[in-house]
């Protein structure tokens, strides 16, 4: 990569354009089982943007003395002290939350979204490009997390932001929004693996539906601006 790194780029890529979770599909399993509330999403969102920063920063750090032979195995080795530290921090602050989310913590060293983004960017990347775009990345991946708890949770509950205590104390105990009142007749296929699929896909269809939007007015530009240019036409004879 050139010393000059477009940041705009990274940041671009990591929440949109190249987002692990709906463009390049990683990281499904935990996506989908655990994404039935706000909380466990954000839970999990939040681990893995922190073991993509820490990962990156690391693999950025010794790009130059890891040799090619044993890349990937340091890499993993990395990913997996990172998954650990993240797992013993959970474990001290936020130990009910760490027990429903259960093995999808410690697997996040098979997410292929981590070790990608160490591969192929931290590992040929100084450090606070690395640190950006694992930052970013995992953004990227937490919002989607996020946005598919959020409507798995209002529908099969009628509200948002329950339990929400169990990340950030009982200060935050009465976050929880009662949307659709008690009446609401609760959708619980949206709190099963099912309902997990189908919001996914949904997500899904919508990028790609914006991305088609805003590349159909980028041609039309395109072509207003080809059309509107002038010829010169050119006499005489060269000698």
């Amino acid at each position: 990569m050139s010393n000059a790194v477009n940041y705009k780029e990274i940041t671009q890529k990591g929440l949109w354009s190249n987002n692990a979770a709906l463009v390049q599909l990683l990281g499904l399993c935990p996506l989908l089982a655990v994404s039935s509330t706000v909380v466990n999403a954000l839970g999990l969102g939040l681990a893995t943007l922190i073991v993509l920063i820490i990962s990156n920063v690391v693999v950025s750090l010794i790009r130059h003395q890891v040799s090619d032979a044993v890349r990937l195995p340091a890499f993993v080795m990395i990913i997996a002290s990172a998954v650990t530290c993240t797992e013993l921090l959970m474990k001290a602050f936020t130990y009910e939350l760490y027990l429903i989310l259960g093995i999808f913590i410690p697997l996040i060293v098979t997410n292929c979204a981590v070790l990608g983004r160490a591969d192929a960017f931290a590992s040929k990347n100084k450090l606070l490009p690395s640190a950006v775009d694992g930052f970013m990345m995992g953004m990227g991946f937490m919002l989607v997390l996020v946005c598919v708890g959020g409507v798995r949770e209002l529908l099969g509950t009628g509200h948002l932001f329950a339990d929400m205590q169990l990340l950030f104390g009982e200060s935050a105990r009465n976050w929880q929004l009662n949307v659709f009142g008690s009446n609401f007749p609760n959708v619980i296929f949206a709190l099963l693996p099912p309902g997990a699929f189908i919001v996914v896909g949904f997500l899904i269809a919508a990028k790609n539906t914006i991305d088609a939007q805003l590349k159909k007015r980028a041609d039309a530009r395109k072509a207003q601006v080809t059309k509107g240019s002038k010829r010169v036409r050119t006499t005489g004879s060269v000698a």
